[in-house]
C-alpha cells in the first residue's frame, strides 16, 4: 500500500523474514548472496532497526575472506554500522522509542534490512545530515575518536600523520585533527586522493608511490606527534622512524601484514610508544563509553558544518560483491554505502538552461510518477543539468524533502542519462 505523503508503494515481505548478505564459503567478492532469512529478536538492552543503509568496511572483507569472525553470541552478517529507525525496544531499554531515527555502531549484521543494536551503541543522527548519509559515521567516527584522540592523547598544535588519508577512516581523521587545531600529514596512492585530501584539510599530503612519508614527516624538524596507520608490519620500522620524540603510533590495520621487526633501542631513545586496537571485539560497556565520548566531542563539529561523511558512491544490497569490489581495488574515497531495501537512482535529468525553474508542481508531480512507476520503498533523486552544470536549490530539496520523506536528493553531473 502507499506510504502516506509519499505517493510511493511499498513492497510486502516474508512476515518474520528479512533479506540479508550471505558468505556462503570464504572466498573473494563472488560468494556473497543476498538471501531470505529469520529477522533478528533483540535482546534485553537492545533494539531492532529497521536499516535504512550500512556501509561497507575493511574488516568486512577480512571476514568474507574468512580471517575476522565476529564476536561470539552477534550477528553473522556483514555490516560493522548503520542508519535506520528503532522498530522494537528491547527489555529494559530506556530514553530510546520506537520509530527514533539514530546510526549504530555494530559488531555486525548491518547488510540487511534489520539488524539489533545494543542500546549503548546507538548516535542520534546529527542535524543536517540525512538519515541515510548518517550511515557512513559511526564506525569511522568512533575508530578515530577512539585511536587518536583517546589512545593516542592528539593534542592542538601537534603533527599528525595519517595513512590512507582517502579512506573512509583517513577522511574522517582529516577533517577531525585539522579542526581540532593540529597539522595534519595524509599518505594516499593517486594524484586524485592526495586533491582530495587537501581539500578536506590536509597541510601536506604524500603520494606514498612517489615520496618518502618519513622524509615528509620530519621535513618540519620534529616529527609526527601521532600517527594512524592502516599498514601494520610492512610500515612498522618506518612508522616508528617517523615519530618525534614522545610520539605515538596507533595501528588498526593490518593491510601490510602482521609480523614487522620493531627496534625497541630507536623507541626507548624517542620515549615513544605502539598501541594497537579494534573496535569490534571490545566490551559492550567499553563501546558504549565510546559511542558516548565520541557523540560528544564529533557531534558538534558534523552539526556545525566543520566536518562531513565522505560518501563514494550507493550500492543496492543486491550488488554487494560489487561495493567489495571497489573497496579492494582502492577505487574509492571516503565511504561505500549499501542500501538494504528497494532502491533505485532515479536520473531527474534536464536538458536546457531553464530547467531549474521547474515549478513546485511539476517537479513534484516529475518526483512521484518516477518514484510511483519503479514501485520504489525508496529512491535517491540525483538532479542534473549536462550542459548548464547546474543543480536543484537548496529550496526545492527542501520541498521535495518535505513531501517525498523517505527521498533524498543530490545533484550531479552526469555525461550522459
Amino acid at each position: 500500500m502507499p506510504q502516506p505523503g509519499t505517493g510511493v508503494t511499498l513492497k510486502p515481505g516474508k512476515i518474520g523474514h528479512m533479506r540479508a548478505v550471505v558468505i556462503t564459503e570464504p572466498g573473494g567478492p563472488e560468494v556473497l548472496q543476498v538471501r531470505d532469512v529469520p529477522d533478528p529478536v533483540p535482546s534485553a538492552g537492545e533494539v531492532l532497526i529497521d536499516v535504512a543503509a550500512t556501509a561497507v568496511n575493511r574488516a568486512d572483507l577480512l571476514q568474507r575472506q574468512g580471517h575476522y569472525d565476529p564476536p561470539p553470541g552477534t550477528s553473522p552478517y556483514l555490516g560493522m554500522e548503520c542508519s535506520g529507525t528503532i522498530a522494537q525496544l528491547g527489555e529494559g531499554v530506556t530514553g530510546r522509542r520506537v520509530g527514533d531515527a539514530v546510526c549504530a555502531l555494530l559488531a555486525g549484521g548491518g547488510y540487511a534490512e534489520r539488524v539489533v543494536a545494543p542500546a549503548g551503541q546507538l548516535l542520534p543522527v546529527p542535524r543536517g545530515v540525512s538519515i541515510v548519509d548518517s550511515a557512513a559515521l559511526p564506525e569511522v567516527a568512533c575508530t578515530v575518536w577512539s585511536m587518536v584522540f583517546d589512545i593516542g592523547g592528539l593534542q592542538p598544535g601537534e603533527t599528525f600523520l595519517v595513512h590512507g588519508g582517502a579512506s573512509g577512516v583517513g577522511t574522517m581523521a582529516i577533517q577531525l585533527t585539522h579542526r581540532y587545531g593540529a597539522r595534519v600529514i595524509a599518505t594516499a596512492g593517486s594524484a586524485r586522493k592526495v586533491d582530495a585530501c587537501r581539500e578536506l584539510g590536509a597541510d601536506v599530503t604524500i603520494n606514498y608511490r612517489e615520496q618518502d612519508f618519513v622524509e615528509t614527516a620530519w621535513a618540519g624538524g620534529s616529527g609526527a606527534d601521532v600517527i594512524l596507520d592502516n599498514i601494520g608490519a610492512a610500515y612498522l620500522t618506518r612508522n616508528v622512524a617517523a615519530l618525534a620524540v614522545g610520539g605515538r603510533l596507533t595501528v588498526l590495520g593490518l593491510q601490510g601484514g602482521r609480523k614487522g621487526e620493531l627496534d625497541l633501542g630507536v623507541l626507548m631513545a624517542k620515549r615513544a610508544s605502539v598501541r594497537a586496537a579494534t573496535l569490534r571485539a571490545r566490551p559492550l560497556e567499553e563501546k558504549a563509553k565510546i559511542v558516548a565520548a565520541t557523540a560528544a566531542f564529533v557531534w558538534p563539529m558534523i552539526e556545525s558544518g566543520d566536518v562531513r561523511p565522505i560518501i563514494d558512491r550507493m550500492l543496492p544490497l543486491d550488488q554487494a560483491a560489487e561495493a567489495h569490489r571497489v573497496v579492494e581495488a582502492s577505487e574509492h574515497i571516503g565511504k561505500i554505502w549499501v542500501d538494504p531495501r528497494n532502491t533505485s537512482v532515479v536520473w531527474v535529468a534536464a536538458q536546457g538552461p531553464h530547467a531549474v525553474n521547474v515549478g513546485e508542481i511539476e517537479y513534484e508531480s516529475l518526483v512521484g510518477m518516477q518514484c510511483r512507476r519503479r514501485g520504489l520503498r525508496r529512491s535517491r533523486i540525483v538532479f542534473g543539468i549536462h550542459r548548464a552544470r547546474c543543480g536543484m536549490s537548496e529550496s526545492m530539496k527542501g520541498l521535495v524533502a518535505s513531501r517525498f520523506p523517505l527521498v533524498t536528493c543530490h545533484n550531479t553531473f552526469p555525461s550522459s542519462t
